[in-house]
This record gives C-alpha cells, structure tokens and sequence, in this order.
C-alpha cells in the first residue's frame, strides 16, 4: 500500500470498516462540529467558496478530522495528497512538496492532508515552511494533541488551528441511524432493527468518538444474526468500556488539571470522579501521589498544615499497600484536602518574594546577619550588632531582617481560615511587639 492517497471516486468496498463506508462526502452528511460547519460559519463558508487556507484539526479521535479533510477535497478544484505521520518519512514529504510547487507553476492547487502531524519531527514539519509560505500547498494538519505543543510554532503563525468537538449522544444516535438506512455503504440489507434506547447506550459507550460507535453497531449487526437485538446482546458487544486517556498526551494533563482544580474549589465529589478517571486510566499512581502533595502545600498550606502529613502518607501508604487497594489511600486524601479550609497565602508569599528578586536588585546581606567564623569577618564586623532571640524575653528581638530599603515589606499575608486564623493573630502579636523593641532602641 501507498503512502499516499489521492482523490477517488472508487464505488464502495463493503469489506470495508463501517466507519470508513459511512465518512460523509458532503458537508450536508458531515454530523457534529456545528460550531464550525453551521450555517453561515466561517470555516463553512470559506469551503464552500472554495478559498481555504492552511490549516490545523485538533480534536480527540473519531469527530470528523479526517473526514472533513476529506470533504473538502471533494469541493475544491485542487489536487487532493493524503499522507500519514506514522508512516511518511522526510524523503516522502520532500517528494509531494516538489510535486506540489511544479503543479503550482501551472497555476494548480494542491492540498496536502497530513494525519497525525504531531508524529512529525521538528526537521519534517520545517519542510512545510517555505510551501506553505509561498502558497504552493495548502496544508491540512490532523492532530489528537494539542498542536501549541506539538507543532513547530513557524507553522502554527501560517495556519488557523480549528478545534474539533467530541461528538453529543445525539449526534451519535442520528449517525447510528443513518448506517441503518443506508442501503449502499450502511446496515440496511442486514435487516437489523436496534430499539433506540440501545442506540443511546452504544452512543454513551463511544464517549464522542464516531468511529467507536460505528465499530459496535457493526459488531452488533454480525453478532444479531437476523435475531432481535436485546440490551444483554448489547452489553455482551460492548463488554467494558475503556476510557480514552493517553498517558503522554493532551488528556493526561487534562484530568490532573480537573483533579487539582476540583480540589482546590473544595467540590469532594467532582475530585473523586476525575481521581477515578485517572486511575481507570492506568495512571501512574505515583504521579497523582505527587500532584496531591503539591495541592497540600499550594492550596491548602498553613489554613492546615496536617494536610502536607496527611498527602505524603497517602503516597507511602500506597508504596506499602501497592494496587488496587491502594488506591483508597490517594481517594481519602483527595477527599481531605477537598473538604479542609484553603490557603495560598504562601504560594502568594514565594511568588512576590521571587518577583521582588526577578526584576529588581540584589540589596547586600546586612552585616549583623553575617556569620563570622573567622578573624578578618570579625574585623569587617560581621555580626556586629546581631540579637539572638533565645536570649531575649519570650525569644522577641527588634532586629531588622531585611536588607536596608526594604523595611516593612510584607509578603506573607495569613488569611482568616482554619489553623491560619491562629497564626494570622500571633503575626499581628509579634509585629506589635518587634515594632515596640525597635522603638525603645531608638530612643537610646
């Protein structure tokens, strides 16, 4: 088989996939991605006008980026060059690019639909640069990732990135159906009858993706026989659904971005579903370990600072306990720091403190909090002056810590929740208190 593949009119071949019989060959058969084929959309217009520019599809997989690409090349006057990212290597890509600018000096367009353009390596995508900045292709980028991450940023400035939506359960059903009719590319000679409501529980199983949904309607048309479909036949299709998640990819950082942010709303039951997520998933146990750390000290901090114990608890628990039992170890605390009042008062504290350091000067270490273990520091008065706190009544001294020019600076500002209600009024007692030594100093 060819890398690449041109545009054919070639009838239907019925060994064929169902999702692959039943792509849409015209925007009027495309389902889902109204917010950029509706009527009157931008993206609708430009296709239908023929006046398309490059272009990027990010969307999860089975919504139509490939089908789109597609569509588009049964409705433009341009040369139509399909290849993939798993399988093209520079040497294709340098070969079509060529083809491309020699047609282009006859005055012809070509298109060129790369699948998994985030497969491609910074020297490959390169390659597309100077063709598409001349106009010699059109490109057409599909990716399941985000492309801020996976697509060189040259490219990115010369192509609009157009973001492809999982597919509703309605939509799915409607697709469903349509199989079912369609007597050339569909389902319809099978004689299979599926009661709607089993539509919408395969449409469930699919979770957005088209393909899925196709694929088990197939399999439940072979396994049906010419018998009624029932849910039990149904579910012996479906057996367990699989979430979608990719350890490496966009929806990894999607749901421990869910988890945190569950978290720190203080919502128990939205970070249990996205824990739950992740770990069907088969993520690392360890990574959530570690985010949940973090969220004790960034999020909930000194509001209460048991939540840092109660996290790496959890995380050695688990080392000790291991799979699946382990697991309620990382839910308990997930719920723990979900319900306990919140504090970034010291997030906030390390941000400015390091601001302060980032963009302005760095002011000497004052010579009185200088260690002086030798003669010539002595000399030089390191420590001169220095008040050691335990010497002092209730360990209080007046003594200024920060350098010259920075006195009253404040960067930890304790809130009125949990344990920090406490500190928040021993601070205020110590500054009163500091502030009191100072003066008498001053008055000697």
């Amino acid at each position: 088989m060819s890398l690449f593949e041109s545009r054919t009119d070639s009838p239907v071949d019925p060994t064929r996939p169902l999702a692959e019989r039943m792509r849409p060959r015209s925007l009027a058969e495309f389902v889902g991605q109204v917010h950029l084929l509706g009527a009157g959309r931008s993206l609708r217009r430009q296709i239908e006008a023929d006046q398309i520019g490059s272009m990027i599809l990010w969307g999860p997989p089975g919504v139509g980026k490939t089908s789109l690409a597609r569509v588009i090349a049964g409705m433009t006057r341009s040369e139509f060059v399909a290849f993939s990212g798993v399988l093209a290597g520079i040497r294709d890509v340098k070969r079509v690019l060529a083809g491309a600018r020699r047609l282009r000096s006859t005055g012809a367009r070509t298109i060129v639909f790369v699948d998994e353009i985030h497969r491609f390596n910074k020297a490959q995508q390169d390659a597309f640069l100077p063709f598409v900045e001349r106009g010699d292709i059109i490109l057409i980028g599909a990716t399941t990732e985000n492309p801020s991450f996976e697509v060189i940023s040259a490219l990115l400035s010369r192509a609009k990135v157009y973001t492809l939506e999982p597919l509703t359960s309605t939509q799915l059903v409607a697709l469903q159906k349509a199989a079912l009719r369609d007597e050339d590319r569909g389902l319809a000679g099978s004689r299979v009858e599926v009661p709607d409501a089993l539509l919408h529980r395969i449409a469930v199983h699919a979770g957005g993706d088209a393909r899925v949904a196709l694929l088990a309607l197939e399999t439940l048309a072979t396994s049906a026989d010419g018998k009624p479909v029932t849910e039990a036949l149904v579910e012996d299709v479906l057996q367990r659904k699989l979430p979608r998640y990719d350890k490496a990819g966009e929806e990894h950082f999607n749901l421990i971005s869910a988890l945190h942010k569950s978290v720190r709303s203080s919502d128990p039951d939205a970070a249990l579903y996205w824990l739950a997520r992740m770990l069907e998933g088969g993520e690392d146990r360890l990574y959530i370990g570690r985010r949940l750390v973090r969220i004790a000290a960034e999020d909930v901090g000194l509001a209460d600072p048991r939540a840092v114990e109660m996290a790496m608890a959890a995380v050695e628990a688990f080392r000790l306990v291991g799979e699946p039992e382990g697991d309620l170890f990382l839910a308990q605390v997930a719920v723990y720091l979900a319900v306990t009042p919140k504090s970034d008062s010291v997030y906030r504290a390390l941000g400015a403190a390091r601001s302060d350091i980032r963009t302005g000067s760095a002011p000497v270490v004052p010579l009185h909090l200088r260690n002086a273990p030798t003669r010539l520091t002595r000399e030089l008065s390191y420590s001169a002056g220095y008040e050691h706190a335990h010497a002092s009544e209730d360990a209080i001294v007046g003594m200024a810590c920060l350098p010259d020019g920075m006195e009253g600076k404040r960067y930890y500002v304790p809130t009125q929740r949990g344990v920090e209600q406490r500190i928040a009024k021993r601070l205020s007692a110590l500054r009163k208190a500091r502030a009191g030594l100072r003066r008498k100093d001053d008055d000697r």
